[in-house]
C-alpha cells in the first residue's frame, strides 16, 4: 500500500479515483500529489489546451501524424514500432502529457468494424509482439501507455452497452493475449477498460477481467483506467478493480464512492487499493522524466515516413510495373482526388493535428524528370463524376502510365460507427474501368483503413498498392515505393477477403437485442479461412517487394522432448536485383489434439533486410505458449506430434517439419457433472470407480465394459447414480457419495485433481 493513502481523507481519496477534467486527474496539494495529464492516441499525441472533447472534434497542438495501426501492424516490424513509441513519448513530453491512450490491439474479428483503422491485426501473437514494443518504446521516454480497449471491443455498432457474448477459450486464445504480452513484457502504466459488456458484465465492474485476469493471472502492476464515460456504476466499478474513472463527473461518483463506503456497501480496502495504485503509476512516471523535454519534428516526419512505407503493401505488380524509372519514359498521368487531398488518418478520437503533410501529387512532381500530369477523377462529396471522369479518362489516354489514387473518404469509416460493406465508392469503380480501357498502365495506390474488396480492381490493374491510412508523410513514401526509392514493405495483417459474406462474423454481425455472440469462436481471421477452405482475394502474411527469396535449410531442434520448446532454423537469400526486406513466419499445427484446434497458428516471425545475394540464417524460438491451447485447468499442451511450418504467408508454407513432444499428458478434472466416459478415461478415477462398484457387490467393470460404456458413457455419473437408487429400491445421499468418490480421487493422485 503506498504511505500517501493513510494520510488522505476519505473525500480525498474518493477524488482521485475519478477525473478532474476531461484529460486530467486531481491534484491534492496539502500532501504534495500532483494532476496527471493524459491524451490520446495511438498515433500520434492530441493535446487539447482548450475546447476538450474525446471524438477529435475540436483543435489540437501539432504533433506528428504517424501511420495508423492498420499500416503499423503491416510493418510485422517491432523495431520500427519501438522507434514510433519513443517519438510519441519524446511529444507527449514536449506537450506535458504524462500518458499516452494507446495501442489499440483489439483483434480486427469483422472487416466492417468503423474502428479498425486503429487496431494492429487479427491475429493475436502479431498484435501482441508490435504492440509489446510500441509500449515500450513510449514508456522509455517517461511516458505511461494505456492499452485499450480490454477487453471483447470489436465494434462500433452500440459500443457503448452490447453484450460480447464469448466463450473463455476464445477470450483466452484470440481476444486476451495480445493484452496479455503486453502486461508480462512492457509494464504498461495503465490498461484502460472498454465501453462494453462481457458475458452479462460492464467491462468497467468486471471483477473477473479486471481483478482475476489481469491482475491474477498475469500480473498486471498498473492500473485500470475506464474508457471515457465507460463507467456506469462508480461503487461496483471500483469494487471490480477499476482505479480511475474518466472523464471527469464532477462531484457525482466521488459522492457515490463515500457514501457507499459510509454505508458500508464498499469496503474501504477496495478504494485504498484503487488510490494507491494510481498514485504509485504517477510517481513512477514523473521519478522516470527528465527535467528537460523537447521533440524533433522534422526527424519524427522522416521516421513517419520510414513507416509508411515500411507498411505499404503490395498487393500485384504484373509485368514488374513497379517501379517507374523517375526519369525514363512518357508522360504520368496522376489521377484522383486523394493525390491532392490525401486521407491519412481515421477519424474520431485518435484525430491528430499534423505538424506539416505530404501530399502524394506534389512529392511525385518533385522526384519524377518525367512530365506529370493531375486530373481529379471524382470528388468526395458526391457520386455525380461524369464530366471529371471525362477529363481523368482523356489524361489517361494521353499517358504513358496512370497512377491512380482511389479508396475510402471519411464518411465511409469512422470510430462510433461500423461500415455496412467492403466497396470503395462507385463512382471510382467506374472511373477506374474507363481508364483502363483506354491505358494497360494502371498503378491503383489505395487509401483506407479497413479492408475493401478488390474484385473491380484485380485483373483490372495490373499494379495495386496499398497504403491504408498512412500518416502525414503517407505522400512522400507513396513517392518513394513508386519510383524505387524505398521498397514496399509490407505484409497484410489481416485477410483481405472475396466477399464479405465470407467473414467469419457475418453471421452473427453486430448482434441484436443488445447482444452480440461470438458464434465463431476461436476461428477468427485466418482462422476461419483455413478451417473452411474459403478462397480468398490476398491473405494473411502476403505482400510483394522488388526483390524475391528463397528459403532453404529449415530445421527444427527440440532439445528436450518433455519439454515445450523449440527452436526454428532457415537460411533466407535475397535471390533478386535489389535490397528488400523479407518475413519469416512461422505457423504451428497440434496434429494429435484432443480438442479442435486451428488448422495452424502464427507463433513466430521475423523481418530481415538483405542486400542482393546475401544471405542470413534467421533464428526463431517457439515457447511452451506456441503448442497451447486452453482447457479446464488452463494452459494445455498434450503429448504428440507438431507440424512447423515456415513461409513468407498464411497460405504459402512450402517448407514443413514434424516435431513430437513427449510431455506429461495433462490430468483432466472430474467434478460432479463429469460423465462416465470421463471417469472411464481418467487414470485415476477409473480404478477408483470400479473400487466402489467391487464394494457394493458390482463386477467393478459394471458399469465401464464394452457394453455399458457406449450406452451410458455421455451420461453424468451423478445420472447414473440416481437411476440405480431407483432400480435397487435403496436410498442414499448421491451428492455425498459423489464427494467421497472425488475425494478418494484426490487422495489417490496426491494432488487435487477433482474440482468438488
Amino acid at each position: 500500500m503506498n504511505p500517501l493513502v493513510e494520510k488522505l481523507t476519505l473525500d480525498e481519496k474518493a477524488g482521485l479515483v475519478s477525473g478532474a477534467a476531461f484529460w486530467t486527474t486531481r491534484p491534492v496539494d496539502r500532501v504534495g500529489i500532483p494532476s496527471i495529464t493524459m491524451t490520446d492516441g495511438p498515433h500520434g499525441v492530441r493535446m487539447q489546451r482548450k475546447g476538450e472533447d474525446h471524438l477529435g472534434i475540436n483543435a489540437s497542438e501539432p504533433a506528428t501524424c504517424f501511420p495508423t495501426a492498420s499500416l503499423t501492424g503491416s510493418t510485422w516490424n517491432p523495431e520500427l514500432l519501438r522507434q514510433m513509441g519513443a517519438a510519441l513519448g519524446d511529444e507527449s513530453r514536449a506537450l506535458d502529457v504524462d500518458i499516452l491512450l494507446g495501442p489499440g490491439v483489439n483483434i480486427k474479428r469483422s472487416p466492417l468494424c468503423g474502428r479498425n483503422f486503429e487496431y494492429l491485426s487479427e491475429d493475436p501473437f502479431h498484435a501482441g509482439v508490435l504492440g509489446t514494443a510500441f509500449v515500450q518504446g513510449v514508456q522509455s521516454r517517461g511516458v505511461g501507455s494505456s492499452v485499450k480497449h480490454f477487453a471483447a471491443n470489436n465494434q462500433e455498432t452500440d459500443r457503448m452497452r452490447v453484450d460480447a457474448q464469448v466463450d473463455e477459450r476464445s477470450l483466452r486464445e484470440i481476444y486476451f493475449p495480445a493484452f496479455e504480452r503486453i502486461v508480462r513484457e512492457a509494464n504498461p502504466a495503465t490498461v484502460m477498460c472498454s465501453y462494453n459488456k462481457v458475458n452479462g458484465t460492464y467491462a468497467s465492474q468486471n471483477h473477473w477481467l479486471l481483478t482475476d485476469v489481469l491482475r491474477g493471472d498475469w500480473g498486471f502492476e498498473g492500473y485500470v483506467v475506464s474508457d471515457w464515460g465507460a463507467v456506469v456504476d462508480p461503487v461496483a466499478a471500483v469494487a471490480a478493480g477499476l482505479d480511475l474513472e474518466m472523464p471527469s463527473t464532477g462531484d457525482r461518483s466521488p459522492e457515490a464512492i463515500v457514501a457507499a463506503v459510509r454505508a458500508g456497501t464498499l469496503d474501504e480496502i477496495l478504494l485504498d487499493q484503487a488510490v494507491s495504485r494510481v498514485l504509485g503509476v504517477h510517481e513512477r512516471l514523473r521519478g522516470s522524466q527528465d527535467a528537460e523535454a523537447s521533440a524533433d519534428f522534422d526527424a519524427h516526419h522522416a521516421l513517419a515516413r520510414t513507416i509508411a512505407a515500411d507498411g505499404a503493401v503490395l498487393l500485384a505488380n504484373e509485368g514488374n510495373l513497379l517501379p517507374l524509372d523517375p526519369s525514363e519514359g512518357g508522360q504520368i498521368a496522376v489521377i484522383g482526388e486523394f493525390a491532392r487531398t490525401p486521407r491519412y488518418q481515421g477519424a474520431g478520437s485518435s484525430h491528430v493535428n499534423p505538424t506539416r503533410l505530404d501530399e502524394a501529387l506534389t512529392e511525385i512532381g518533385k522526384r519524377s524528370s518525367r512530365p506529370v500530369e493531375f486530373a481529379p477523377g471524382f470528388s468526395f462529396e458526391g457520386d455525380s463524376d461524369d464530366l471529371l471522369h471525362l477529363e481523368a479518362v482523356d489524361l489517361a489516354s494521353q499517358s504513358e502510365v496512370v497512377l491512380l489514387f482511389l479508396g475510402l473518404p471519411d464518411r465511409d469509416e469512422s470510430e462510433g460507427f461500423d461500415r455496412t460493406h467492403l466497396l470503395i465508392p462507385e463512382t471510382q469503380r467506374t472511373l477506374l474501368a474507363k481508364i483502363a480501357a483506354v491505358n494497360a498502365n494502371v498503378v491503383v495506390v489505395l487509401s483506407n483503413g479497413g479492408v475493401v474488396t478488390l474484385d473491380s480492381i484485380v485483373g483490372v490493374a495490373p499494379a495495386i498498392l496499398e497504403m491504408w491510412l498512412a500518416g502525414q508523410a503517407s505522400g512522400g513514401a507513396a513517392a518513394d515505393i513508386i519510383f524505387g526509392i524505398s521498397e514496399p514493405g509490407g505484409r497484410l495483417a489481416e485477410t483481405i477477403p472475396l466477399d464479405l459474406a465470407h467473414t467469419p462474423a457475418h453471421v452473427n454481425w453486430p448482434g441484436e437485442n443488445g447482444v452480440v455472440r461470438y458464434g465463431e469462436g476461436f476461428h477468427v481471421g485466418y482462422r476461419w479461412y483455413d478451417a473452411t477452405d474459403r478462397p480468398v482475394a490476398f491473405p494473411f502474411g502476403y505482400g510483394l517487394g522488388y526483390t524475391s527469396f528463397s528459403h532453404d535449410d529449415l530445421s527444427v531442434s527440440v532439445a528436450d522432448a518433455t519439454v515445450a520448446q523449440a527452436t526454428v532454423q532457415v537460411t533466407v537469400t535475397n535471390t533478386g536485383q535489389r535490397a528488400g526486406s523479407d518475413v519469416v513466419q512461422v505457423y504451428v499445427t497440434d496434429n494429435t489434439a484432443s480438442v479442435a484446434r486451428p488448422i495452424r497458428e502464427l507463433k513466430a516471425f521475423e523481418k530481415v533486410w538483405l542486400e542482393p545475394g546475401e544471405q542470413r540464417v534467421v533464428t526463431l524460438t517457439l515457447d511452451e505458449r506456441s503448442f497451447a491451447f486452453w482447457g479446464p485447468t488452463g494452459w494445455t499442451v498434450e503429448p504428440g506430434a507438431f507440424t512447423i511450418h515456415v513461409g513468407s504467408h498464411s497460405q504459402n508454407l512450402p517448407f514443413q517439419n514434424v516435431i513430437t513432444l513427449d510431455v506429461e499428458a495433462p490430468t483432466p478434472m472430474l467434478d460432479n457433472s463429469s460423465t462416465l466416459q470421463e471417469w472411464a478415461s481418467h487414470p485415476v478415477g477409473l480404478p477408483v470407480l470400479q473400487g466402489a462398484m467391487s464394494n457394493t457387490g458390482q463386477p467393478a467393470d459394471a458399469l465401464t465394459n464394452e457394453e455399458s460404456l457406449p450406452l451410458f458413457g455421455s451420461m453424468p455419473l451423478r445420472t447414473i447414480l440416481g437411476f440405480a437408487q431407483q432400480s435397487a429400491g435403496v436410498s442414499f445421499d448421491i451428492d455425498e457419495a459423489l464427494q467421497q468418490l472425488l475425494g478418494a480421487v484426490d487422495d489417490a493422485s496426491g494432488v487435487a485433481t477433482s474440482s468438488r
